[in-house]
């Protein structure tokens, strides 16, 4: 199998699709009864997800414990803060073709009713076989979020603010209003809910009045204890398993203020890339364990090794994943009279991240 492998390339791979179309190819006077195909290189993609958590401390903090307790006090954004972390990581087996790569013939005689199933980069999946479920691409399941909402945010907030408070004459003032006008909200929302209001609305008009009341509360005690938000971002960047193992591969950094950032970029802490080679594709030994030779006019197809990636950040694994990789295995053939056998015509089913064998056998 002719490959090109550079250690430890990183690369941005393309948007991944949920599943691929397959091909069925028939071996027929048109192609000289010949079918081509290329073997897969084994790929991964690794998805980051990165966390931040924005604090800023409230008009009335320096006031939280008077008018709404310590316990709520304690709880209170004391400084202005922001924050990145790493939250998650997730390893994708993919494959692809690379430009290049070497093809197989597989030649047969005519009368032979050989046929073969590829995807759309040629990858064989079956030979004499239908093929009957879509290739599902693994996809990550993380996903970046917007920023949260701050309850000082809307029309809520705008209404939560009393003439007086604006025109409080100092902030001791303006904090004793706000809490005032808390306590005030907290009795209309008990007179609602014991049915003492006056004008007592139904239904959704109560359901909204209510949501106003707690939207306004929340805004006001956030003008004491501050407000937290969060928002999260995801990246995904790609590594191609190589014939050797390698440690400490940096496939990003965070910033704790900046979030992710340029690999070369020291502001960040690095997110580190751990793959080890765990086995190696051997050929199959004849009786007296030496290595079979390829079978003349023999299909090709891979005998893959394994390896493990794992993904490390801040002395923690975030993700591990041992797999099968194509970069670490040989290439081998059936017999290409096990497929032409008419009373016993014989069929397999490939693995398309490696060119590997899934199941083999013969149809009755």
């Amino acid at each position: 199998m002719k490959t090109t492998l550079l250690s430890g390339l990183l690369l941005l791979l393309a948007p991944v699709v949920s599943a691929q179309s397959v091909t069925k190819l028939a071996a027929t006077k048109a192609n000289d009864y010949g079918l081509v195909y290329s073997l897969p290189r084994t790929v991964t993609e690794v998805t980051l997800l990165a966390e931040c958590r924005i604090e800023e401390p409230g008009e009335f903090y320096n006031y939280a414990e008077r008018y709404l307790g310590s316990a709520a006090a304690d709880k209170a954004v004391e400084k202005s803060s922001i924050r990145w972390q790493l939250t998650g990581a997730e390893i994708c087996v993919l494959a692809d073709v690379p430009t290049g790569s070497e093809t197989y013939l597989m030649q047969f005689k005519s009368g032979n009713p050989v046929y073969i199933t590829v995807n759309e980069q040629g990858t064989p999946l079956t030979i004499n076989a239908e093929f009957e479920d879509e290739i599902e691409v693994e996809e990550s399941s993380l996903i970046g979020k917007d920023l949260t909402r701050s309850p000082l945010d809307g029309k809520s907030a705008r209404y939560a603010v009393t003439e007086e408070m604006l025109s409080g004459s100092s902030i001791a003032k303006r904090a004793q209003l706000a809490a005032d006008q808390i306590m005030h909200l907290r009795q209309s929302r008990q007179d609602y809910l014991t049915g003492q209001a006056d004008n007592m609305p139904d239904g959704k008009a109560l359901e909204m009045i209510l949501a106003n009341i707690n939207a306004q509360e929340e805004a006001l005690t956030a003008m004491f204890l501050g407000t937290v938000q969060t928002k999260s971002e995801v990246i995904k960047v790609g590594y191609i398993p190589s014939g050797q193992s390698e440690n400490d591969v940096v496939i990003s950094r965070l910033n704790v203020v900046k979030g992710f950032v340029a690999v070369d970029d020291l502001s960040g802490a690095p997110i580190y890339l751990q793959y080890q080679v765990k086995s190696r594709g051997e050929l199959p030994k004849t009786e007296k364990g030496e290595d079979k030779k390829f079978p003349k006019g023999g299909v090709p197809y891979c005998i893959p090794g394994s390896a493990e990636i794992s993904i490390e950040y801040d002395n923690a694994v975030k993700a591990e994943r041992e797999f099968e990789v194509s970069q670490l295995g040989v290439v081998f053939g059936l017999e290409s009279q096990f497929f032409t056998n008419k009373k016993e015509q014989g069929y397999v089913i490939f693995n398309p991240l490696t060119g590997g064998i899934r199941e083999m056998g013969t149809k009755e």
